[in-house]
């Protein structure tokens, strides 16, 4: 997992100026509504700390991909919001890193196998959520 990750990351990197971590970031805005997210919520959905996702929404923010904003449903949380720059690179990144995941991964895995591996995921997660279930599902 660790070398696709690093793979992965590399490509993005190399081809777009993305991180992989950045560029789930905008798939993420992309497939919310208005192409926001509370801080918070983005945070949890990656499985990130607080601290990390607000540095590398600063970094994003510098680079026009995203803005932070006071949230109009409370005006006390803050959400990143996807800029039209920010879009247009989720656009030109994604092609290139669907083909990645797909060469580097989908190709070499024989369909069965993925259907094994999904079995021992949900094993998994059902085991985890039965253990804990009151902690948060990311």
């Amino acid at each position: 997992m660790t070398l696709l990750t690093h793979r992965l990351d590399d490509e993005l990197r190399r081809g777009f100026g993305l991180s992989l971590t950045e560029y789930e970031i905008l798939v993420r805005l992309a497939e919310s509504t208005e192409r926001e997210m509370r801080m918070a919520a983005l945070a949890d959905s990656l499985c990130l700390s607080r601290s990390r996702i607000t540095h590398t929404v600063a970094r994003m923010e510098a680079a026009g991909l995203v803005e932070r904003r006071a949230s109009q449903q409370d005006g006390r949380g803050v959400v990143a919001v996807m800029t039209d720059g920010g879009e247009q690179r989720l656009q030109e990144a994604s092609p290139s890193h669907v083909a990645a995941v797909r060469e580097h991964l989908v190709d070499l895995v024989d369909p069965s196998d993925f259907r094994s591996l999904g079995r021992v995921m949900d094993a998994v997660s059902d085991a985890l959520v039965a253990q804990n279930p009151d902690a948060e599902i990311r």
